[in-house]
């Protein structure tokens, strides 16, 4: 069974840094893709980054482009987002996700896309 467990949320203030862990257990860690999405109250999940951890390969998109980096540890089954510069528009629950391996999933899958979710973390930046 595929478990993801997210820690890392809180409260800072604009301009602060967070970082964001995501523990993978039960699959194997390089045969997956594992994303953060963040949810605004009343929308649907939106991909923030995604990470390849057979190769560390790693997309992020331009919305978050320069302050947001995903990175993982393969010796730890864990995927983390360092999160920089934050603003107070960054203030959402975030999910780690995780889906099996395909060339396209990082750069266009969507929520429907990741069959595995964690429970989410809030992330909440004061103004």
């Amino acid at each position: 069974e595929v478990q993801l467990v997210e820690s890392g949320g809180g409260l800072v203030e604009a301009g602060g840094s967070l970082r964001l862990s995501c523990a993978a257990a039960g699959f194997t860690f390089e045969d997956y893709v594992v994303a953060w999405f963040r949810q605004y109250p009343g929308e649907e999940p939106k991909g923030i980054s995604c990470i390849s951890p057979r190769d560390g390969s790693g997309f992020v998109p331009d919305s978050v482009k320069g302050r947001f980096t995903i990175s993982s540890d393969n010796a730890k089954n864990t995927v983390y987002l360092q999160m920089n510069s934050l603003k107070p528009e960054d203030t959402a629950v975030y999910y780690c996700a995780a889906e099996p391996y395909n060339d396209y999933i990082c750069a266009e899958g969507t929520r429907s896309d990741f069959g595995s979710w964690g429970q989410g973390t809030q992330v909440t930046v004061s103004s």
